[in-house]
């Protein structure tokens, strides 16, 4: 099991960031085409993906606007089902937004460590440009 990490900074305060995982409307505009949040302690997470992937889990902790962290995986997947990894994000308030940690542990090795690693970069850079108040584009099929 392999665990990645990522690091941004979004032109935005943490309870903007924050929200931006706690909101299906505001979800959808920076990953995913459909979404199903329920922010509290056991709530459904489940995001519907360009590509018709779904991925779901369950929130373990959320602590606004500091830290969510929440299962993942893949429905019908068996090498990464739901709720077989843990995503945990901290927000930290500096001077212009926040400083966006992401750490995603408990993946499988290889093609998945690679797949998750490219697909983190991507979102991550397109919540950078929501949360500054841009318009990060349509997602593409198969992303």
């Amino acid at each position: 099991m392999m665990d990645i990490e990522f690091e941004r900074h979004i032109a935005a305060p943490p309870d903007i960031v924050y929200g931006y995982f706690t909101d299906p409307e505001r979800y959808t505009r920076w990953m995913g085409v459909d979404a199903s949040i329920d922010p509290r302690p056991g709530g459904e997470y489940r995001v519907v993906n360009p590509n018709g992937a779904v991925t779901s889990g369950r929130f373990l902790t959320l602590e606004p606007p500091s830290k969510i962290q929440f299962s993942w995986g893949f429905e019908g997947n068996p090498d990464v089902p739901p709720g077989a990894s843990t995503v945990t994000v901290s927000f930290t308030a500096t001077e212009g937004g926040t400083a966006l940690r992401l750490s995603h542990c408990g993946l499988p090795t290889g093609v998945w460590r690679l797949s998750h690693t490219a697909g983190w970069h991507l979102y991550l850079d397109r919540l950078s440009i929501v949360g500054a108040g841009g318009d990060p584009g349509t997602l593409e099929e198969g992303t």
